[in-house]
């Protein structure tokens, strides 16, 4: 940012924020929306999150609780396999919750992300290329007309831009969730 602006103050960062807050002041771009514009949305995807992760939840554990008191363990496997069952049901739930929820609120979440972005000193990878960087100029003028640009520009597919990003965070966690069951089984045993 040294290179873009002279002489930047100790503390423009946060008069440059509170002007953002309240929506006043000079923006360094004129594409730059007012906080206050983006409280609601923000605040209706943390809360959308919460409630999809929380019934996703509870109906995993309901689901997983009713399938394991069908299966009797055996009496040799018995205090290994009700530790297993007191925790790892859990992790199951907690997992799935996360992953329906982020895959249902991904559009929101792009479509947020780059509201939040535009308008800011923002350059992105070439990933086509791979050795250039390009720099984020949109123009939009709240969330119902960036709505409405993806799907114009991009199509239904540019609410899912980055979702392979999503694809390897929740492969890794299967991973370390298996990791951590075998693991635990094994320590469990011995």
């Amino acid at each position: 940012s040294e290179i873009i602006r002279d002489n930047p103050g100790i503390l423009d960062c946060v008069k440059e924020g509170i002007g953002r807050v309240v929506g006043m002041g000079v923006p360094h771009s004129k594409r730059l929306l007012p906080l206050m514009v983006l409280i609601f949305p923000t605040a209706l995807h943390g809360v959308l999150h919460y409630v999809i992760s929380s019934v996703v939840q509870k109906l995993v554990l309901l689901f997983l609780k009713r399938e394991n008191s069908h299966s009797l363990p055996t009496e040799s496997s018995t205090s290994v396999q009700s530790m297993l069952d007191a925790y790892f049901p859990e992790l199951i739930a907690s997992f799935a919750a996360s992953l329906c929820a982020d895959v249902m609120l991904y559009p929101l979440e792009t479509v947020l992300h780059r509201l939040h972005i535009q308008g800011t000193r923002t350059i992105i990878d070439n990933t086509d290329l791979g050795y250039e960087v390009l720099p984020i100029n949109t123009q939009y003028e709240g969330v119902r007309d960036c709505i409405n640009t993806i799907k114009r520009e991009e199509g239904m597919l540019g609410f899912y831009k980055g979702f392979g990003a999503v694809v390897v965070q929740y492969t890794l966690h299967v991973a370390v969730l298996q990791l951590t069951k075998i693991i635990y089984s094994t320590l469990l045993q011995n």
